[in-house]
């Protein structure tokens, strides 16, 4: 069977389309922890030969929501995140995905990858010198200042969702602990639910524009549906300090795969030239 056909993608072959499928496997298994899936899902399809970006990023949206899906039913159901929060900033995250996806159509994300790589610093160096930080919830704000808080948060990030995708789950879960004073469990629970949002924002865009490989899409959802099944509950089964080192883990790795996307896009063409 020819898979190149079946999906799209004349260039396509066996090896990497089982590539693929590990990596999206793992970005659902991170994405259930700590969030920050995308940064394996999407390098992964950008390998495929012939595939658009915004192909890319629409198809990793596809199977980030399946994954995210299954990941914010087992913590709804184990963990018992506070809905009152979880449901206003999801719905406004959402708006905020479908605005990046449109701006992704017509411009570079290589124009903010800069900015996004120096909030990451300034992200792990603040929670590798503050060990209690999201160690218990300790809320920042109360009534009307936390939840307006709650949604400008999720309007920028979702956002950002729409826009680039990779570590928005990280971003999410940060916000949450370091803002509005969740602990690590309690606050990747309701990024699971925001994440969902974002993730469905953008497809509201890319499906009509016609950007997502279905075939594709939904082998990659399946593996991803798996990853995120057994990441939500090692997660749930370890606690907070467990998501808090995964969590600076896949920082490090998003800091070093921005970094380099900030060099080859914006700094290596500059000295050449």
């Amino acid at each position: 069977m020819d898979i190149g056909s079946l999906v799209g993608l004349e260039q396509l072959t066996w090896g990497t389309l089982v590539l693929v499928v590990v990596a999206a496997f793992g970005a659902g298994w991170i994405d259930a922890v700590v969030g920050g899936g995308g940064l394996l899902q999407l390098p992964a399809l950008l390998l495929i030969p012939g595939i658009a970006p915004v192909q890319a990023l629409a198809t990793n949206k596809l199977a980030g929501l399946a994954g995210t899906a299954t990941s914010a039913g087992t913590y709804h159901r184990r963990a018992r995140p506070d809905l009152r929060t979880a449901l206003p900033m999801a719905a406004i995250a959402l708006a905020g995905s479908f605005g990046g996806a449109a701006v992704a159509i017509v411009l570079p994300a290589s124009a903010f990858k800069p900015i996004i790589v120096v909030a990451l610093l300034a992200v792990a160096v603040f929670t590798a010198f503050k060990p209690q930080l999201g160690a218990a919830t300790r809320l920042r704000f109360q009534g009307r200042r936390h939840h307006v808080t709650a949604g400008v948060t999720g309007l920028v990030i979702g956002f950002y969702d729409g826009l680039i995708g990779p570590g928005t789950g990280t971003f999410l879960v940060i916000a949450l602990v370091a803002l509005l004073g969740y602990d690590f469990l309690q606050s990747s629970a309701k990024a699971k639910i925001v994440n969902l949002a974002t993730n469905a924002g953008a497809l509201l865009l890319f499906i009509p524009h016609g950007s997502v490989l279905w075939v594709l899409g939904i082998v990659l959802a399946a593996a991803n549906v798996v990853g995120s099944y057994l990441g939500s509950r090692m997660a749930i089964a370890r606690g907070s300090t467990f998501i808090r080192v995964v969590f600076l883990i896949v920082v490090v790795l998003l800091i070093g795969k921005l970094g380099l996307d900030v060099w080859s896009e914006n700094i290596a063409p500059a000295l050449i030239a």
